[in-house]
Parts: structure tokens; sequence; C-alpha cells
């Protein structure tokens, strides 16, 4: 069986590996407190031209959201996002599980927009009824979407904007953040510490065994935050293993070089499918394509490939996601594309 259903179905990138291995021997203190992950700290500061932000590592993108939401809320505020946004359809209840609410909006592609997140703000603000219900307190987007779209710099400075203008912390979940830069690279590590109060350089899903890092403007989120960590299960003992494998991956550009190819990869099985007059349920330049395909093209292929049954449509069609990675070998994708034209009949 050949993975092509998530993009972290592999463990870790060779350069990875390689700094692993080199540092194993090495005696550090825990907790994210040793000078391996002070170092990987002073590279993403670097990479981010921010020198007065502050980074912290994670163990997970689950536990990246759910801290930064925590910290960043009131015990009466909520979070808004897109209907299709992670932290709404795929952690759970993890955020409302932290007391607060996830307030969705309808989306387009997977996005919001700035005039939507001032409409809810307002319309919050002149209910009469306001302090009965939940007050949007900051707003969660990812970059890539949910559905693989991405934001423009346009489209992220608007609602760094309107946010800043409404006091609401803008926080912008990176977890394939590596793909997003690849495929759009004005949007940029330090455009994001411009227009972002909150952001996280994903790693478990573009390198890493594992590990998020999250980057905070400022000092208001920062004051407290490892007490946010500790108590929300994000803080490492072994902390070292974290900064290890952000620097390994970053210092050398192998983070968008390696999200490049996989960005690559993923279009060739896209227009594979598109060649064979195949729809798309989201069209995507990153590296989670949407095929919708006959069901029976979906039988015949899951006999070899594990893939993600994204939605059942109507007429014997289903929408589906493929899935490439850093660690995506060319041999497994020559394999599906060659067994793509086999399930159409060519």
């Amino acid at each position: 069986m050949l993975h092509f259903e998530c993009d972290y179905a592999c463990g870790a990138a060779d350069v990875v590996l390689r700094a692993l291995t080199e540092t194993n021997p090495e005696q550090h203190c825990g907790y994210g407190e040793d000078a391996l992950c002070a170092r990987a700290r002073q590279l993403i500061l670097r990479l981010c031209d921010a020198p007065d932000s502050h980074v912290h590592f994670v163990v997970g993108g689950t536990q990246a959201n759910l801290t930064v939401i925590a910290a960043a809320l009131r015990p009466f505020e909520g979070v808004l996002c897109a209907d299709t946004g992670h932290i709404n359809v795929h952690e759970t209840g993890a955020i409302e599980a932290t007391g607060h609410k996830v307030l969705p909006l309808p989306g387009t592609n997977g996005k919001i927009s700035a005039r939507q997140v001032r409409e809810a703000f307002e319309a919050h603000a002149a209910d009469s009824s306001f302090e009965h219900m939940v007050r949007p307190g900051m707003v969660y987007i990812s970059h890539p979407t949910e559905v693989g779209t991405l934001y423009t710099r346009q489209e992220l400075q608007a609602l760094s904007d309107t946010c800043h203008e409404l006091g609401l912390p803008l926080y912008v979940d990176g977890a394939r953040l590596g793909y997003g830069m690849a495929a759009m690279p004005e949007v940029d590590l330090p455009f994001l510490a411009r227009v972002c109060d909150a952001f996280t350089i994903g790693g478990t899903k573009v390198g890493l065994l594992f590990g998020e890092a999250i980057v905070l403007r400022g000092e208001e989120l920062h004051r407290f935050f490892r007490y946010h960590i500790k108590q929300r299960g994000g803080m490492l003992a072994k902390g070292r293993l974290l900064g290890v494998q952000f620097e390994a991956i970053l210092k050398n550009g192998d983070y968008v070089t390696l999200s490049r190819n996989a960005n690559a990869y993923a279009q060739q099985i896209k227009q594979a499918f598109v060649r064979h007059g195949c729809a798309l349920f989201s069209d995507t330049v990153t590296n989670q394509v949407f095929p919708i395909l006959p069901d029976a093209v979906c039988e015949t292929l899951s006999a070899r490939y594990a893939f993600s049954i994204w939605q059942k449509l109507d007429g014997g069609q289903t929408a589906t996601r493929f899935c490439t990675s850093v660690t995506t070998r060319r041999e497994d994708v020559e394999a599906l594309l060659q067994d793509i034209d086999r399930a159409f009949g060519s």
C-alpha cells in the first residue's frame, strides 16, 4: 500500500534525521531551555526579520492551536474562523475544551475575508443582547487552508489591518506553511511576522518527526506563554529534539526547497486526473489536490493506494484528497500516475 492520504505518513526528511543522530550523544537540559533550542529560536527570528518577537516550540499542531487561542482570549470570548477551518472540523472540539467557542463564518474556497470579520464583530456589538453572547475575540485562519488554497498577500494584509483596527489578534495556523511559501513566495516569514500577532511554522507535516514552532509578536502573549504550554500538554521534556529538527530543516532552505518538490508531485497527480476529465473539488497549487472521481475509480485505486475520501457526492462521484509531502518518493508518484491511466482504461 502506498500512502497519499496525508503528509505525515513517513518519518522525517533525511536532513532532520542526520541532525538528530549527530546530536543524539549530547546532554542538554530539558523543556526547551537548552542551547540547541536557543539556536533554533535565533535562526527563526533572523529568518522572520523580527528580533523583538518570540518563538516557542510545542509537540504538535493541535497543541499549538489550542494553546495560542486559550492564551489570547478572555473567558467569555470565542475565535472567528472559516466554517471549513481546521479548529472547527478536525480537532475534536479541542478549542471548545479550553472553554472557548469556535465562531465559524461561511468560507469561500476555505478562506474568510476582512469584510466578514468586520461584519461579525460589528453585528455582535450592535446586538441588544451582546453581553449574553460569546464575544468575537480573535481571528484564526490557516495558510494553506484546510482545502489547500492560499491567502494572497493582499488578503492577509486586509485581514491584519481590520483585526488590528478592531483589537482582534490575528493567528495564522501554518501547519503546512512550507508548501504555501513554496507556492506563493511573496507570503514569506518576514511578511507573516509583520501582519500576524501569532503564527506557526509547521513541522509535523513538513519534514519533521513532530513539532511546531509558534512565533509571537510582542510581549502580551509571550509573557505567560510557557505556563499555557505546560498546562495544555504541549511542553516536551526532551525539548532539544524540537530545536534540533527546526534548525536542520530551516538553516539551508530545505523547508521550502523540499516543499516545492512535494507541490510539483501533487500537481502532476492533479493533472493526471484532469486529463481524464475529472473535476476538482478545490483547485490548489500546493501539496493537497482534490479530484472528484467516479466511485469505480476510487475502488480500483484504493486497492493499492491510501487516499482520503473528502466528501460523497451525487451521481456516483466522490471528492477525494491526495497528499504529497517532503518525503514522497518519485517512484511512488510515477506508479500512481500509471495506475490512474489504467483505472480510466488508458
